[in-house]
């Protein structure tokens, strides 16, 4: 019933929680990914080709697994919101804030009155119903909201961001950011990075879990946590397919060539 709790305490109890990014629209997948040990699956429905039924299909693969799911919106609108929620989601990560009032909406779209707006209508969390009372009671506490530093305006609000209520945990996204500042594609670049610390300082001091959209290699993945990043997805169900078959195939080829 609240596929995100274990998350939630791991997070808020200052634990690494390492995840990975789906954007695939096939539940296999994530039946396979939620075997993998993940502490959360990311399923990216803001660039990934799924509609809500796609949604709730992916969500019933890891129905009774321990690993539990967040859904990236394809944007702040509760009504996106409401839809994954009700569909089963562990929680949102909401793309593109820019404000503490953006962060609030998003909050206030993911929790049930008072503390929010949520409507009710809690289909598969709550058993279909059987279990409403139950979920409607307890469903603000163990919801994971997550939003997405990801424009140079977020990082120039980051101090009020961070202090906004019912935030689980903001999530930089380094790709975006640094279009946002002219720098499209160079995450490295030194103004990305002194972004990105300005994000990491302001979520320790304000004791709010920090995440950022990692890569496969372990090393670097390592980099950042040593950083002070809290949760971190390690790469994505597609580049794991395109890194592994690039390398079998290269390896045979070289093989051949012997």
């Amino acid at each position: 019933m609240f596929e995100g709790k274990e998350l939630r305490q791991k997070l808020h109890a200052g634990q690494v929680c390492l995840g990975t990014w789906v954007n695939f629209a096939d539940p296999c997948i994530y039946e396979l990914l939620a075997g993998t040990g993940y502490d959360f699956l990311l399923m990216d429905a803001e660039h990934g080709a799924m509609d809500t039924m796609e949604v709730q299909m992916n969500l019933m693969a890891v129905k009774g697994t321990s690993t539990p799911t967040i859904v990236r919106v394809a944007w702040n609108e509760p009504w996106m919101i409401k839809r994954v929620l009700d569909a089963g989601a562990a929680g949102v990560l909401v793309p593109l804030v820019r404000t503490a009032e953006d962060v609030r909406r998003a909050g206030e779209a993911s929790l049930y009155p008072p503390a929010g707006i949520r409507g009710f209508g809690p289909r598969r969390p709550s058993d279909y119903e059987r279990s409403a009372a139950a979920y409607v009671a307890n469903a603000n506490d163990h919801m994971v909201v997550w939003v997405q530093i990801e424009h140079i305006d977020a990082v120039n609000n980051i101090e009020e961001i961070v202090q906004t209520p019912h935030l689980d945990g903001v999530f930089v996204g380094s790709n975006d950011l640094s279009g946002s500042l002219g720098l499209l594609g160079q995450t490295r670049h030194p103004l990305v990075l002194e972004a990105i610390d300005r994000v990491i300082a302001a979520a320790r001091k304000a004791k709010v879990p920090m995440g950022i959209a990692g890569p496969a290699k372990p090393e670097d993945a390592y980099a950042w946590l040593q950083k002070g990043i809290q949760f971190i997805t390690l790469g994505s169900a597609e580049a794991y397919l395109v890194q592994t078959s690039q390398t079998v195939l290269g390896s045979v080829k070289a093989l051949m060539r012997q």
